[in-house]
């Protein structure tokens, strides 16, 4: 049985280079989040570490035996809450291959892992070059995991362009998608608020990102904005580019209102088009 409605908290964070600083300033957010009655926390994308592929390696750790999971195990359990963290896991030390993953923690159980299925590969001249794939391994398949408000899905930063991960999700009966993401001050504003309610409007789910605070003094800029979009494509929470919890209650009951009203769902032409959701892994 689902619960009908909880509240959201995208940690907007602000990520130095001391690893042990960033953690324990994410597991002191984790814990105020809790108190304000949290039920599920979200960290964003490289919340233990700066954001660009030359940190990767070295900030990167095993799972689940790594520093990261062991601390924000204690953390998920001191305030029982699910907490779906972004973290970097070692594949290869001997050529510094990472995956770029996300974890999800009830207490100390690790109930799933997502890792980045589209790598932040881009070239736009005279503005920014980027390449994930220097270092980061793609992962290969789709993540759904069961909570006690419905089934929930997960991509990472640039997944958030594909639009068949949230189709997916919505056929599969998920109520929220999830994407911890570092967008940049240039895709920034052109992009992050349009994707997100793209992704929330067409699968009428509720979606969430969670962004690293603004650091002008990094090598990435990252754009803010965390933000929380309802299944209409409204934005229902979010903020600037400093560090700041955003907060949303998410009224599920709203999700069966708006799929009932202009039910697409049910309306599809799979005689006409593909169903991508029908060999998904």
């Amino acid at each position: 049985m689902t619960s009908n409605s909880f509240k959201l908290a995208c940690i907007q964070l602000a990520v130095g280079s001391n690893k042990r600083t960033n953690l324990d300033r994410a597991k002191g957010k984790i814990l105020e989040a809790a108190r304000e009655g949290a039920n599920v926390v979200v960290l964003p994308e490289c919340f233990n570490s700066p954001y660009g592929t030359q940190y990767f390696a070295e900030y990167a750790e095993s799972i689940p035996e790594g520093e990261s999971v062991s601390v924000l195990s204690q953390a998920a359990k001191e305030a029982k809450v699910l907490l779906v963290p972004f973290r970097n896991e070692t594949k290869n030390p001997a050529n510094c291959t990472t995956h770029a993953l996300c974890i999800i923690l009830k207490a100390r159980e690790l109930i799933a892992t997502h890792r980045k299925i589209h790598l932040f590969d881009i070239d736009i001249p005279g503005k920014i070059r980027f390449q994930e794939s220097d270092i980061l391994k793609p992962g290969n398949s789709l993540t759904i995991f069961d909570t006690a408000y419905g089934k929930m899905s997960i991509g990472i930063c640039y997944d958030m362009r594909f639009p068949e991960l949230a189709m997916i999700a919505a056929r599969k009966a998920c109520v929220m998608m999830i994407y911890p993401g570092a967008f940049n001050m240039i895709t920034g504003p052109l992009h992050w608020e349009l994707l997100q309610r793209a992704r929330a409007v067409d699968n009428q789910l509720f979606v969430a990102t969670c962004s690293p605070a603004r650091d002008m003094n990094a090598t990435y800029n990252a754009w803010g904005h965390s933000t929380v979009v309802d299944p209409s494509g409204q934005i229902i929470a979010t903020t600037e580019h400093e560090e700041a919890t955003v907060y949303a209650e998410i009224d599920l009951q709203q999700l069966q209102t708006v799929r009932q009203s202009i039910p697409v769902s049910m309306q599809r032409r799979f005689d006409i088009y593909v169903d991508v959701a029908a060999n998904a892994k």
